[in-house]
């Protein structure tokens, strides 16, 4: 058991874990958000249209579990959906990382004799070791 629990605090296993439960839940908000929230008033501007209702029927049956189609809506629904949650995970990655600012270059000069460049307050060259 010692062994396990090295392996998780050593790895990123842990956080992955937490990630992909944390990514299951956001899901599901994203899929309600989406379906209840985006997409009702695109329908209605639309002229009522109900997305996860459109379909090309290949096959018409009375019995609608041996009906064939392509359901064309639902797949529009979820590609808002991985848009969202992309966009959700852009937001939240560039937030959380951050890179630091960085510092400006110290000034340097050409050593007259080998052309290194060297910091500015140097009186020797490291390259050739004249005096500058």
């Amino acid at each position: 058991m010692s062994g396990f629990k090295a392996f998780l605090l050593k790895t990123n296993a842990l956080a992955l874990a937490v990630g992909v439960i944390i990514g299951v839940a956001m899901g599901d908000v994203v899929k309600s958000l989406v379906d209840d929230i985006i997409m009702p008033p695109i329908g209605m501007l639309l002229g009522n249209l109900d997305f996860s209702q459109l379909e090309i029927v290949l096959k018409a049956s009375t019995d609608p579990t041996k009906e064939v189609a392509i359901r064309y809506g639902q797949f529009i629904n979820v590609v808002i959906s991985f848009v969202v949650v992309a966009l959700v995970v852009y937001v939240i990655a560039s937030l959380l990382i951050r890179e630091a600012p960085k510092e400006p270059e110290p000034p340097t000069k050409t050593c007259q004799y080998c052309k290194e460049t060297v910091p500015a307050d140097a009186t020797k060259c490291r390259a050739c070791t004249s005096a500058i």
